[in-house]
C-alpha cells in the first residue's frame, strides 16, 4: 500500500529553541522519500522521528541559510555511513554551489554512495518520474531561493455504472484499461479524469509570482509563516511571510490542507498563528506544525 505522508522534523526561523529543532522535513511519496531543508539537528530528529537514511531519494534545499542547511553535512555522511543501497539526488540553488560543497566535505568521511548534484538555476520542471513530476520556481528573499512542487500525473477513475450498462466487467475492465477501447467502447466512455494529487514546499520567501505558482490547486501546501500580521514590516523587511498572507495565498489557489511553520522564536502561542489564519480566510483543513508530527496527504476527491 503506497504511503504519503509529510514527517515534520523541525520548524524554528534561524535558531532552535527549547521545543523546536531548526528546519527540516520529509516527504514520503510511495516509496520514495524527499528531504527538505535540513537544518542543524536533522540527524538526531530523523532517529526520534523514525526516518532513516535509507528512506531518503532526493534532498531539496530552498536556499543556504543555516537553518535550512546546516544539517547537509549529517545527513549526507549518514547516508554514506549506512549505505544506503540507491542513488540520492541533491538540488538546491545553483549560486550557492559552494555552500553545498562545503558542507558536502565538511569532515573527512568514506563516500559509499552516490550523490548525484543537480543544481537549480531557473523555473521548470526537475525530474520526472511515473509517480510524480519535480518542479522549482524562484522565490523572493535576500538570497537566492527556490521552492519545490509534486504533482501526480493524472490518471483514470472507472465509473460502474457506465461499465455495467455496457457491459464489461471482470478482467475485460483491466483490458479496456489497458488497451483504451473495447468492442467499440471507449476509455472515455465509462471513465472520468482522476485528477493527480499535488504538493508544495514554500520556504524563506516574500509574496511573489513564484509562491502563488506553487501553491495552485495544492492538496498539501507546506509554507512558511515566520511573522504573525502585526509584524509584517518586519516580514517584507527580511524576506518572510506573516500567517495571514500565508493563509490568504492558501485559499486564493484553493488549497485543501495548509501546514504552517518556520516559526520566529518571539512567539510563544502558536495558537495565534492559527487564529490569524481562519481570519484570512482560509476555511480548509489547517495544522500548525510541532516538531515530529506526521501529516498524510489528503485523500483524493
Amino acid at each position: 500500500m503506497s504511503v504519503r505522508e509529510f514527517v515534520v522534523l523541525g520548524t524554528a526561523s534561524q535558531v532552535p529553541t527549547r521545543h523546536r529543532n531548526h528546519n527540516g522535513y520529509l516527504l514520503r511519496w510511495d516509496g520514495e522519500g524527499i528531504l527538505f531543508d535540513p537544518g542543524e539537528g536533522t540527524q538526531r530528529q530523523m532517529l526520534r522521528a523514525g526516518v532513516a537514511a535509507h528512506d531518503i531519494n532526493r534532498i531539496c534545499v530552498t536556499h543556504f541559510h543555516g537553518d535550512h542547511s546546516l544539517g547537509l553535512a549529517g545527513v549526507i555522511q549518514r547516508i554514506n555511513l549506512d549505505r544506503v543501497p540507491h542513488p540520492v539526488t541533491a538540488h538546491f540553488p545553483a549560486s550557492g554551489r559552494r555552500f553545498f560543497d562545503r558542507l558536502r566535505y565538511a569532515t573527512a568521511y568514506r563516500e559509499t554512495v552516490r550523490l548525484a548534484e543537480e543544481p537549480v538555476a531557473a523555473d521548470g520542471v526537475l525530474a520526472a518520474t511515473p509517480s510524480y513530476t519535480l518542479e522549482a520556481r524562484k522565490l523572493s528573499h535576500p538570497v537566492e531561493a527556490y521552492g519545490y512542487r509534486l504533482t501526480e500525473p493524472d490518471g483514470r477513475r472507472m465509473l460502474p455504472e457506465k461499465l455495467a450498462a455496457h457491459g464489461i466487467a471482470g478482467p475485460d475492465v483491466g483490458l479496456l484499461q489497458r488497451e483504451g477501447a473495447l468492442n467499440g467502447v471507449t476509455l472515455d466512455e465509462v471513465s472520468e479524469v482522476r485528477r493527480g494529487q499535488r504538493f508544495a514546499f514554500i520556504m524563506d520567501t516574500r509574496l511573489c509570482d513564484g509562491v502563488h505558482a506553487l501553491a495552485e490547486g495544492c492538496d498539501l501546501l507546506v509554507i512558511e509563516s515566520t511573522f504573525l500580521d502585526e509584524d509584517v514590516r518586519l516580514a517584507t523587511e527580511h524576506g518572510h511571510l506573516t500567517a495571514g498572507q500565508a493563509a490568504r495565498v492558501a485559499a486564493d489557489a484553493g488549497v485543501r490542507h495548509l501546514v504552517l511553520t518556520h516559526f520566529s522564536q518571539r512567539y510563544s502561542d502558536p495558537s495565534e498563528f492559527e487564529r490569524q489564519a481562519r481570519a484570512a480566510g482560509f476555511e480548509g483543513e489547517l495544522t500548525i506544525a510541532r516538531d515530529l508530527m506526521r501529516v498524510p496527504v489528503p485523500k483524493r476527491t
